[in-house]
């Protein structure tokens, strides 16, 4: 209480209680009102993360589970659900005797910050897995075994994967460069922190096919502390703001600037039988439909037919001179394409 009732006011107290006077009921609300005002604290579990910085994080992992979803649906060749299903904080012990044993725990250093997290895949999930890649269905199995060493090699293989994805999820707070320590099965041996220490524990629901499991992210506080401040929703949706932006499409644009695609002068064509085809000698003569020497060529890039040309020599080379543009790709399909991928 921040102001206790003094022995006279007590005193009081009683006294109006019994004989039914007003002050005695305004005492009695005060009290009531202090009372309301403790606070149950347990000192063995300091709450490190406030409720704003918790909804952060789960919004960060949203867009993890999101990617995860469609990196592993396309590197199994079947449908998997990821999604946040809780964000909680708790002691490191806590989340040790949460989990099974034995269990897939990945060690993940976290640079540039300090210290490691862990990764941890239900065994029906990762048995699934390695069972659909081996080129099984990918039914669940209950196996309660360690992985051998063909097993563990193909579930590094999945988790770098995954990590290329956290490191995307969390470009918006910093330029995370996750990179994976080793793959431990009895979580005794993951003591990456002290077991009274706060963690972050972001628990992803999974899907493959018939077989649900969880996959855990725990985050020690101390390994996050460096950019605690960052985990508030005015900078984590400024910052994705800022991700959508001219210097964002600059960037975008500079990248697809260096990409090599096909140009294809068309000269002409036409449809031949098979036997035709491979009776072709070295001097025959085969006709185009539909063009004639002084035609122009057609000059494809991809599928698209972008410009008129003509033949020539360039040096020692064959080279083909642009004359008309039959299509131009304007600046806002140029954006929106752009955009539509970035979705």
């Amino acid at each position: 209480m921040t102001e206790a009732l003094s022995q006279d006011e007590i005193d009081q107290l009683l006294t109006a209680i019994s004989t039914g006077d007003a002050d005695g009921e305004d005492l009695a609300a005060k009290a009531n009102a202090e009372q309301k005002k403790i606070k149950i604290y347990d000192f063995k579990r300091p709450d490190k993360f406030s409720k704003e910085q918790i909804r952060t994080v789960s919004s960060m992992h949203e867009s993890f589970a999101r990617l995860t979803t469609t990196s592993l649906s396309a590197n199994l060749r079947t449908l998997i659900q990821v999604h946040v299903a809780s964000v909680d904080q708790l002691t490191y012990e806590e989340f040790i005797r949460s989990i099974p044993n034995p269990t897939t725990l990945a060690v993940i250093n976290m640079d540039p910050l300090k210290g490691s997290a862990i990764l941890e895949i239900d065994p029906a999930v990762t048995f699934s897995i390695i069972d659909r890649l081996f080129g099984g269905p990918g039914e669940g199995v209950k196996v309660t075994r360690d992985l051998t060493e063909i097993e563990q090699s193909v579930m590094e293989g999945i988790i770098v994967r995954i990590l290329g994805n956290m490191r995307e999820a969390w470009s918006q707070v910093i330029d995370l460069r996750p990179r994976l320590g080793q793959i431990e099965v009895n979580p005794q041996f993951a003591q990456i922190v002290p077991p009274t220490e706060m963690v972050v524990l972001v628990t992803l629901e999974t899907k493959l096919g018939d077989v649900e499991g969880m996959m855990n992210f725990c985050i020690p506080y101390l390994t996050i502390e460096p950019i605690i401040s960052k985990l508030s929703a005015q900078y984590w949706y400024s910052s994705v703001r800022r991700g959508g932006t001219a210097e964002n499409l600059n960037t975008i644009r500079d990248r697809l600037a260096s990409i090599n695609v096909n140009l294809v002068a068309e000269v002409g064509k036409i449809s031949l039988p098979m036997r035709e085809v491979v009776s072709l000698k070295v001097g025959d003569i085969v006709r185009l439909s539909g063009t004639s020497i002084e035609d122009p060529l057609i000059l494809s890039i991809g599928n698209r037919k972008k410009f008129n040309c003509r033949p020539g020599l360039l040096g020692n080379r064959v080279a083909v001179q642009v004359t008309k543009v039959l299509e131009e790709i304007q600046q806002m399909d140029f954006e929106e394409l752009v955009e539509e991928g970035d979705e």
